[in-house]
């Protein structure tokens, strides 16, 4: 994606690898910032749509877009201190 994004001159643009992005469920996702448009990239012709639409000619890629029906809201992770355990027993 790098690579792609300097080829096609792309200015002011920074492609970094992060982790997962709290998203695995969807396999490759990236999301582009500010806007935090989340799409779901699984080939180097999805990535190439995505950055020539969106990053080019500010269009939008609607078929590889996450939305937020596609997102569900997961629940907290316990802290492992008895504060989540507190709260949901009505505790906290």
């Amino acid at each position: 994606m790098k690579a792609r994004a300097k080829e096609l001159g792309l200015k002011g643009v920074r492609v970094n690898m992060a982790g997962c992005l709290d998203r695995c469920e969807f396999g490759p996702t990236m999301v582009i910032y500010p806007e935090g448009v989340w799409y779901r990239v699984r080939s180097r012709a999805e990535v190439n749509a995505v950055l020539e639409a969106h990053l080019l000619r500010g269009e939008r890629v609607p078929a590889l877009m996450l939305t937020e029906r596609d997102v569900v809201e997961k629940a907290p992770k316990p802290r492992g201190d008895g504060a989540a355990a507190a709260v949901a027993a009505g505790d906290g």
